[in-house]
């Protein structure tokens, strides 16, 4: 059985094209044993602060109630990562990055000794063997040009936490290209 985590982070629930691509590709990836856990973003998400990194950064076991607390809905988020074997993000561009929500997720699951760890060589990924797929949509910003912040860096953050397979869906420069969408489902078409 295979279980795909989605994490939807576009504010639109009606009309999203990302949410639309990330329909067809889970359609493309499922059968009827898949489970899919959806998080979807537009519905909030809490941000690190103060006392989130103070307990994050106090051993596990002498975290007080209020700590374990604080790290509830980060140890859900994470718990929710190590159960997907593949991971379906949506990543629309919103003034030339990810919106707010898909960082703050991001901060949320980033986690030493967590999702990943630090050694003598370096740090280490602790969430390897999952497939990623990133569908990012864009009007303007077009993937792998000089102003797409949004690729590199979620390929650089995956990676820190192990996930290194990682695959973008091209749905960027949509009000360049009035096909591109059409693109982007042909592309999910030919997803194994």
């Amino acid at each position: 059985m295979t279980h795909i985590l989605r994490v939807d982070s576009s504010m639109r629930t009606e009309g999203s094209v990302s949410r639309n691509l990330a329909d067809k590709l889970i359609e493309r990836l499922s059968d009827s044993s898949t489970q899919v856990t959806e998080r979807d973003l537009a519905n909030g998400i809490e941000l690190i602060n103060e006392n989130w990194i103070g307990s994050n950064f106090t051993d596990p076991s002498d975290r007080s109630d209020e700590q374990k607390t604080s790290l509830a809905t980060s140890d859900q988020l994470v718990n929710e990562l190590r159960a997907a074997d593949t991971v379906v993000i949506t990543a629309p561009v919103y003034n030339f990055h990810v919106p707010a929500a898909l960082k703050a997720w991001i901060d949320m699951v980033a986690r030493a000794r967590e999702t990943f760890r630090y050694t003598e060589e370096g740090p280490v990924g602790l969430l390897t063997g999952k497939k990623v797929y990133v569908v990012v949509t864009s009007g303007g910003t077009v993937l792998g040009a000089e102003n797409d912040f949004v690729s590199g860096w979620l390929k650089y953050i995956l990676a820190f936490m192990g996930m290194t397979d990682v695959t973008f869906i091209d749905g960027s420069g949509l009000m360049l290209d009035e096909t591109k969408a059409e693109k982007a489902e042909a592309e999910i078409a030919g997803v194994a």
